[in-house]
């Protein structure tokens, strides 16, 4: 089905996502303020109009500034915005790092939205959540959770791959149409590194000063006392020029060396490590 919705033109796949959307006797989004799971939520409310809700995250893995753009775009949307804290540093597969850490992630939060049911919508409403085509070439184990618990990705069903969500977030005027690509702080660390709170509040400390230094697209890759700087690469002659801010900045943040990446910004680039022995 994926495989034929993904080759119809745009306004065929905005017909199949609609109608589908439509069918749900309500919807619970799984929202994380990111390109995709916004659109996802703007085309929910157009359907299904007050019979959605939008579920974000809490936990040491999403940074403030994220979790404030995710209620301030709730807000903007119309939408309820249920707030839950998860606590997936609790599972000790989650900690270990290893290439399967997205799927504790995932699971933690559809578990507990599972736990939290009768506070956040009827029990008949679906639980989606912003998986695109994309994302079925890619490493995402968090996709086999979903796959466990029942959770729907309407955008996969009806073909959207990342221009398209792009498009339709042009149309719908959603200010995250050219919002640079996020994923949680934990995938800045390299697999078989452990992960802890302190770990990821060094790494949203490092890249709140990239933010404040005005970088749009940037990741700060963990390298136990090494931080490895990312950005656009049509960032890369200006974060060269603002070097000395940039290592002074993420050596206050905690960390002893800062390298600049001279390739910039690779999406998934620690998924390269996947193939290899993670303690080297």
């Amino acid at each position: 089905m994926v495989l034929v919705t993904a080759s119809l033109p745009y306004e065929q796949k905005l017909e199949v996502l609609r109608a589908r959307l439509v069918a749900l006797p309500g919807a619970v989004v799984a929202f994380s303020g990111g390109v995709d799971s916004t659109a996802l939520l703007h085309a929910c409310c157009h359907m299904l109009g007050e019979r959605v809700v939008a579920v974000t995250a809490d936990s040491p893995s999403m940074p403030r500034a994220e979790l404030a753009e995710a209620q301030a775009l709730a807000t903007e949307i119309g939408v309820r915005h249920v707030v839950v804290a998860t606590h997936e540093l609790e599972q000790a597969g989650y900690r270990q790092n290893a290439g399967d850490r997205c799927y504790f992630c995932k699971k933690e939060l559809f578990v507990t939205v599972a736990k939290q049911r009768a506070h956040i919508a009827p029990p008949d409403w679906v639980v989606v959540y912003g998986a695109i085509t994309d994302d079925l070439g890619d490493h995402r184990p968090g996709h086999k959770a979903a796959a466990e618990h029942g959770v729907q990705a309407p955008l996969v069903d009806a073909g959207f791959g990342k221009q398209d969500v792009r498009r339709y977030s042009r149309d719908a005027a959603l200010r995250t149409a050219d919002k640079p690509s996020f994923a949680c702080l934990s995938s800045r660390v390299p697999y078989g590194t452990p992960i802890d709170a302190a770990v990821l509040l060094r790494i949203e400390r490092a890249e709140a000063a990239l933010r404040t230094l005005g970088f749009r697209q940037f990741r700060v890759r963990h390298h136990d006392h090494v931080a490895r700087v990312e950005v656009g690469r049509d960032e890369l002659d200006r974060a060269c020029e603002l070097r000395e801010p940039i290592g002074r900045a993420l050596q206050a943040a905690g960390y002893t060396f800062v390298a600049l990446d001279v390739f910039g910004y690779r999406h998934g680039g620690l998924n390269d490590l996947l193939s290899k022995d993670p303690s080297r």
